[in-house]
């Protein structure tokens, strides 16, 4: 049976305010850590029948960025739903939320070039 490693090292601030993220993984084709402003990790807890969620960026991580970043998240969530329980019509759904959310970031962004 094949094992992969996912390693994630955070440096913190005084008031633990994460300065700089690094992962590494089993199968990174990139050599030793890789930087990274953010990262958000679920992990299901099948004995409270829950979510554990882990959402770390860095101080660096520009706005926009950010929310790119968390439309991109929940969009990869449209194509695992499809492919783990076949339901396009909450794809779909996930799809338009995306597309809304998307449209308005952009908005801002040229809004806050303009000034």
């Amino acid at each position: 049976m094949k094992k992969s490693d996912i390693h994630f090292t955070v440096e913190l601030d005084n008031q633990n305010i994460p300065e700089k993220i690094y992962w590494n993984a089993t199968d990174n084709p990139n050599e030793g850590l890789s930087d990274t402003k953010a990262i958000a990790v679920a992990i299901w807890d099948h004995y409270h029948r829950s979510t554990l969620r882990l959402n770390l960026w860095t101080k660096e991580m520009e706005v926009t960025d950010m929310k790119r970043f968390l439309i991109e998240v929940i969009g990869s969530l449209a194509d695992t739903i499809v492919t783990a329980t076949g339901d396009q019509q909450m794809a779909d759904e996930i799809d338009n939320v995306c597309r809304t959310m998307s449209k308005r970031v952009e908005d801002e962004y040229k809004a806050q070039q303009q000034k």
